[in-house]
């Protein structure tokens, strides 16, 4: 197998034809056709179906296009290391951030690093963990910044702590169960969550199980976005079980409250995450440094808005 045909193979999956991966590429579309049947070739299996919605993978294609990804990016990411040596400081960075680090302490962080490194194209993804290790999986992401959870595989993936913080059960303020002051109360409302179908068992125990409540899984409802999450919870009456810090952020003051519930969690913890044994490049880790800096900056601060998340956040760094 040769790079340019993996190189391909992503391509494809990422524009979903080959005529718009060949766009992508900057190739002709007979230069792309040639190497996927030359990987397939190769593979001595088929890779690509035709369906009625255009180019699908075969089971075989998408295994193979999982360590495809892992060794096109990897490449790139070599790419770019070659480039700082040679005193080039260009490239991308591409990221995974929980929401309420989005909304607390990442703007500065990327002004900080715009400064510092000018040249670096910035991607950065809503890091919901459903959404987040996937990419982070695949070799799409340099690092995530998100929650560490007992249950993530330590086969797969480094952390490194950055924050404890508290969890909460949230509605709007007018929701009929507002005042309820324990979970049992609320076994008939609709939840709006988050989790990685491979870590329910361990959401489950968290939020319910562990305090002897029992819910059916029909009242659970999955949203892979934050302002999806959130839309459900102002506008459509659900409850949701999130970071108390969010309480703190502008965008949830004045219609959001967190229940009263005589039911305490675990304080949960937040780091950085990357693939086992990964080395951070020079993009990403002065990107690190520019949010721990921002997180320290903050600490330390006397100001009301930050006093009031390091009500609920600890350091561990």
């Amino acid at each position: 197998m040769k790079v340019h045909q993996l190189q391909a193979l992503v391509a494809v999956a990422d524009t979903g034809s080959i005529r718009a991966a060949a766009r992508l590429l900057d190739l002709s579309h007979a230069a792309v056709t040639k190497s996927m049947r030359e990987l397939e070739a190769d593979a001595q299996l088929p890779l690509l179906m035709r369906t009625a919605r255009g180019i699908d993978f075969t089971e075989t294609g998408r295994m193979l296009l999982g360590h495809a990804r892992l060794i096109v990016g990897q490449i790139e990411r070599a790419n770019t290391e070659l480039g700082e040596l040679r005193g080039e400081v260009a490239g991308r960075l591409s990221i995974a951030v929980t929401p309420w680090i989005m909304l607390t302490f990442l703007t500065q962080a990327v002004q900080n690093f715009r400064e510092r490194m000018p040249g670096v194209q910035l991607e950065i993804f809503e890091g919901l963990t459903a959404v987040a290790l996937p990419r982070l999986r695949e070799g799409s992401l340099d690092f995530a910044v998100g929650p560490v959870s007992p249950t993530m595989s330590l086969q797969e993936f480094d952390c490194t702590p950055l924050l404890t913080y508290e969890m909460s059960v949230i509605a709007r303020r007018d929701h009929p169960c507002a005042n309820a002051t324990s979970l049992h109360q609320l076994l008939d409302q609709d939840w709006v969550v988050n989790y990685a179908q491979a870590n329910y068992g361990a959401f489950m125990q968290e939020l319910f199980w562990q305090h002897g409540a029992q819910i059916d899984r029909s009242r659970l409802h999955c949203a892979h976005s934050t302002s999806l999450l959130f839309e459900m919870v102002r506008h459509g009456g659900m409850l949701t079980h999130c970071p108390s810090v969010m309480m703190a952020t502008e965008s949830m003051q004045g219609w959001a409250t967190a229940l009263p519930l005589q039911e305490r969690f675990e304080r949960s913890q937040l780091g950085v995450i990357t693939r086992r044994n990964a080395v951070l490049g020079t993009a990403a880790q002065c990107f690190k440094e520019c949010l721990l800096t921002e997180i320290k900056r903050r600490a330390r601060s006397a100001v009301a808005a930050d006093r009031a998340l390091f009500d609920v956040l600890m350091m561990l760094f």
